[in-house]
């Protein structure tokens, strides 16, 4: 849109003072002010100069239907309603306004984006892999033990650092624990829900090659995984270890925990097709989260059939 003609006097006096109490009186920023000034003429010169008072309820929405048609992304046109609204909201104590025009009027949805994952190969060569020429580290064994675990049963970074070596029940209510026999996780997950999650075999024979080198806990506590220092793990440092070892391991993508979670989902899904399951195995509390993984799913379909079909491309 080209830039606003100025204003007739009885529109832009109005808005000077509006612009004049940001700066004055709410201390905001000249670049802030300036961004303000601009979303408010805009609007002028989407109404045609329209009295200020004069622009209803329905102009907005036409006037945010035509910002949106003419490719604004959902994110500008929020931050312009929020400028209008604001404005309109100093108005009405200034003169007599009905109601708002603004109010009520949102921003188009954004797209939902799409969660990050690798496809199999990567994943299982990014957990995978570990010193395979020499005798690993300590550090290295806890780094695949972990690093398997996220990509063997999805879990957030937060419930893999809170897992303790085995239940005890006389101590503090625990965050989860490893039960070996069971071949499983327990876990708490958001909203203080605790699930059940299987554990694959190279997830357990890496953790079971960790806990043959693991230390007593400095703290003489029972975190299942350690730092070098002996004390449990944080998410921070799983963040930290998980995105050097992407890095050095070649990783196309920058590895962070919540790669791994989506490539678990993506995968199960993919050779599945039980979203339910998924949904479970995830701790998700409404099936709509796990959906967005169809949308994943379907990606992958559409690269094998265009791959594969040999009417799937022009020539």
């Amino acid at each position: 849109m080209d830039a606003p003609a100025p204003l007739p006097a009885a529109l832009a006096a109005p808005l000077d003072a509006y612009l004049n109490q940001l700066a004055t009186q709410r201390k905001m920023s000249p670049l802030t002010v300036a961004a303000y000034g601009r979303d408010l003429r805009e609007l002028a010169q989407l109404s045609g100069n329209a009295d200020w008072v004069g622009i209803s309820h329905n102009d907005i929405r036409r006037f945010t239907a035509k910002l949106h048609g003419g490719g604004l992304g959902p994110r500008s046109i929020a931050r312009k309603l929020s400028s209008w609204r604001g404005f309109y909201g100093w108005l009405s104590g200034e003169m007599p306004l009905a109601a708002n025009p603004v109010d009520g009027v949102r921003a188009p949805k954004a797209p939902k984006t799409l969660p990050k994952a690798l496809s199999v190969d990567a994943a299982v060569q990014l957990v995978g892999s570990i010193a395979p020429q020499r005798e690993a580290e300590p550090d290295e064994l806890c780094n695949r033990a972990m690093f398997e675990l996220l990509y063997s049963s999805g879990l957030r970074v937060s419930e893999l650092a809170g897992l303790d070596l085995v239940y005890q029940s006389g101590a503090a209510s625990p965050l989860g624990w490893l039960d070996r026999d069971a071949g499983e996780v327990v876990v708490t997950g958001k909203g203080n829900k605790r699930r059940r999650v299987p554990v694959g075999s190279h997830a357990m024979a890496a953790i079971d090659a960790w806990l043959a080198v693991r230390p007593p806990a400095r703290d003489g506590g029972n975190a299942l995984f350690l730092s070098s220092r002996a004390t449990r793990v944080s998410p921070r440092l799983i963040q930290l270890r998980l995105a050097r070892h992407g890095a050095a391991s070649g990783t196309a993508v920058k590895v962070h925990p919540h790669v791994l979670r989506h490539s678990f989902a993506s995968h199960v899904l993919q050779s599945s097709g039980d979203l339910r399951a998924v949904q479970e195995m995830l701790g998700h509390a409404s099936i709509a989260s796990t959906q967005v993984y169809t949308a994943l799913d379907f990606q992958h379909l559409s690269a094998v059939y265009d791959q594969a079909h040999p009417r799937a491309k022009p020539k």
